[in-house]
């Protein structure tokens, strides 16, 4: 084990089997990926090292994660492998990445001597699964699959091909996705300008260049593209195969160019003959219009560079390889003929003829693809990882670093957007105080938790939104330069966010003059308090006023405190039964903020009814919302009637931050530690905790998606769902500092 592995007594070792990286081949990159995003979600609890193979003539400069090597082709190699890995008690699983040509022997058959000698538990991922196998190829697959305690493949069809040609048992076989990088969905054009492409209609193919790879029938195609697209150029992206490459040179690239320059194609085809870093793959199939994979096997099951292409939410037009014909399904993609030039050309005119035809491709292939994200399936191979093991404890879970970059985007002068188009901030969508005083108090506690700049000019620039939105009166107007700028000017929600957002600013900021203009703004508004009936209008203005009351244990605030107070008291005499602890007929949005409200003014004024009532509804709505281990928010399309049936679908980012901060105060008022872990589980709801075990935050933007339906998330991130998100991870590393 490498050095300072021992330091963590608690920690465990995943050994992850295959090529990695300096080697250049697709298992490698997976590898690296996998790994890495393994170690970002949950190391140091669990750790991702690996064990890489190498051949005889080759010397690799690996990474610090590389801890055992095993040369591919000496069977011996396997043998003293197997054994030293079975005397070390760090390592608690091995994860094979099997492919064919990576192992040593006839069909990589130096693998099954180290699976009879390996005695820790076993997991692979199956890269190509072959339908009709030999005796041979059938025998090494069901070896590993009996040492094996699951089986992982990156295609449904693969599930069925092990069951039926291997007889594999069905229970243990799991579909996992190939991964993906996280990249904003964006347009083509200034990528294109950033590789000096920029007037051109770019089709691209990458990968290891090998015959496999059918690239002359997309070359024999061009001349039709061109003569109805005349500025579109084809980039073929990638160096040869290093095998093919001691084999054969490089004939095929020069068969190619051959054929390029018989078809007059010069201006109209390039190489770009180099092993791409993963930024370079990025750019170059952000700037594409179209992505074309030629690949010759129709029986191939997982494709890399396929998934990469619509991860980048570009059409992907694709010979019919099997995994092609079950992810490009349903509008994700177009389809060719195999070895067919004419139907290519016939595909790609098709899209790039057709704007509104070519964008639903796109729109789809990325929503869909958003599951395939390596923070996805870290989490998928993380749940997998502690079955085998059982491991339940979460908390080994990281959360990502917190970023402000999607805050930012949003933010201009006046104030912050509401929507977003995608992660493409919509100006036609105006603003709103409620987006404002959300952001006014994400940005107060980043600059005092962080000491920021930034975040405080920030914080100005929000809190001066707010002062505009205050009439003569002290009421607020919610909407600016947005539809409903006419049509709802104010509410009672509205306005008890914002008391909450100012009270908050006069507690928690560091700068002077913030605290005086938000005092001045709260205090002119404290007359409309009395005519405020909404519940949660009126637990919105109690955490404001508590944190009003910290900064000057005024008595006219606190008298204000216990009179809503009370009221949400009668709320719930009036409202709840034996079997409905709760303040309404209906459980709708930001529930939990109710029950935060009473422990707040019970801290205040150690009212014990407050207190009783606090528990006795939190309980109630954390029975509803903890269902299976997961967090299962009360969905938007129906909420939750008294005597009717929940709706589960349409969760909100806004009601997982709020059982954070709700569970976050009920820890701090209480000192009850099962409130702080219902916090950390309810945070990793943004962080696949959920029933799509998916992502909502998106670490490329910095945003949030705006919630999950049954099937998809919201691809868009507005201004709620990414203050939401940033709230709620602010309030974990207050309270972590406040511990430190």
């Amino acid at each position: 084990m490498e050095e300072g592995d021992d330091d963590e007594p608690n920690s465990q070792t995943i050994c992850f089997l295959g090529n990695y990286p300096p080697k250049e081949c697709g298992i490698a990159t997976f590898t690296k990926d996998l790994s890495s995003a393994m170690n970002r979600n949950f190391e140091p609890g669990l750790k991702s090292r690996i064990i890489a193979l190498n051949e005889d003539a080759n010397i690799y400069n690996y990474d610090q994660n590389v801890i055992i090597e095993i040369n591919k082709d000496d069977i011996d190699d396997y043998i003293q492998k197997a054994k030293e890995i079975n005397e070390n008690d760090k390592i608690k699983l091995i994860c094979i990445q099997h492919e064919f040509g990576i192992f040593g022997g006839e069909y990589g058959n130096h693998i099954i001597p180290f699976l009879e000698l390996i005695e820790k538990p076993i997991v692979v991922i199956f890269h190509s699964v072959l339908p009709t196998p030999n005796t041979a190829v059938k025998r090494i697959i069901k070896s590993l699959c009996e040492k094996s305690s699951t089986a992982v493949v990156m295609a449904n069809k693969a599930i069925e091909i092990l069951v039926n040609d291997y007889e594999i048992d069905r229970e243990k076989l799991h579909f996992i996705p190939h991964g993906i990088p996280s990249v904003p969905f964006r347009s083509s054009e200034l990528a294109k300008q950033k590789i000096h492409f920029g007037n051109r209609t770019i089709i691209s193919t990458f990968g290891l260049l090998s015959r496999g790879k059918g690239i002359e029938y997309m070359i024999r195609a061009m001349p039709k593209i061109v003569e109805e697209h005349p500025d579109v150029l084809y980039i073929i992206i990638g160096e040869t195969h290093p095998v093919i490459q001691r084999e054969e040179g490089e004939s095929y690239r020069r068969e190619l160019m051959a054929e390029i320059e018989k078809l007059g194609l010069k201006n109209h085809v390039k190489f770009f003959n180099k092993f791409l870093s993963l930024q370079e793959l990025i750019e170059y199939l952000t700037a594409s219009d179209i992505y074309v994979c030629t690949n010759i096997d129709t029986k191939q099951i997982v494709s890399g560079t396929l998934s990469y292409a619509m991860g980048c939410g570009k059409v992907v037009v694709s010979s019919p390889i099997e995994y092609a014909k079950e992810f490009l399904a349903q509008d994700r993609g177009v389809i060719a003929k195999e070895k067919d030039p004419e139907s290519y050309a016939t595909a790609i005119n098709t899209v790039l003829s057709n704007p509104n035809y070519k964008k639903l491709i796109e729109r789809n292939a990325y929503a869909y693809s958003r599951r395939m994200t390596w923070q996805n399936v870290a989490i998928s191979y993380g749940k997998l990882f502690n079955k085998v093991l059982k491991l339940q404890d979460k908390t080994i879970e990281n959360l990502p670093e917190i970023k402000l970059d999607h805050l930012i985007r949003m933010t201009d002068d006046f104030g912050m957007l509401q929507f977003c188009n995608h992660a493409e901030p919509d100006d036609s969508s105006g603003y709103t105080i409620d987006d404002n005083s959300r952001a006014l108090m994400a940005a107060v506690l980043h600059s005092k938790l962080f000491d920021s700049q930034e975040s405080l000019e920030l914080s100005r620039i929000y809190l001066n939104f707010i002062k505009q939105c205050q009439d003569k009166y002290g009421n607020f107007q919610n909407n600016f330069k947005n539809e409903n700028e006419l049509l709802d000017p104010h509410s009672d929600d509205s306005f008890g966010r914002t008391i909450w957002a100012l009270g908050y600013t006069t507690n928690k900021s560091d700068d002077e003059e913030m605290i005086h203009k938000s005092e001045q703004l709260i205090r002119k508004s404290l007359g409309f308090l009395a005519d405020i009936k909404s519940p949660r209008a009126v637990a919105f203005s109690i955490i404001g006023l508590y944190h009003y009351y910290q900064k000057g244990q005024n008595k006219e605030i606190l008298a204000l405190i216990q009179r809503l107070a009370n009221y949400l008291v009668q709320r719930y005499h009036l409202e709840s039964a034996e079997d409905w602890h709760w303040f309404e007929e209906v459980l709708s949005y930001s529930n939990s903020k109710l029950p935060e409200a009473l422990y707040l003014a019970y801290d205040i004024t150690q009212n014990e009814e407050y207190l009783k009532i606090a528990e006795k509804s939190l309980k109630f709505l954390t029975e509803l919302v903890f269902v299976d281990s997961k967090i299962c928010l009360i969905g938007q399309n129906g909420w939750f009637k008294r005597n009717g049936k929940r709706a589960l679908y349409d969760q909100q980012p806004v009601d997982a931050s709020s059982l954070v901060h709700t569970y976050l105060t009920a820890f701090t008022v209480t000192k009850n530690s099962e409130y702080h872990q219902n916090a950390i589980q309810s945070i990793h709801w943004f962080f696949g905790n959920n029933h799509l075990n998916q992502m909502v935050y998106d670490e490329s933007t910095g945003g949030c998606f705006d919630g999950i339906g049954k099937y998809n998330l919201n691809m868009n991130q507005g201004a709620e769902s990414t203050l939401s998100y940033l709230m709620a991870r602010l309030a974990i590393e207050e309270i972590k500092k406040e511990s430190e």
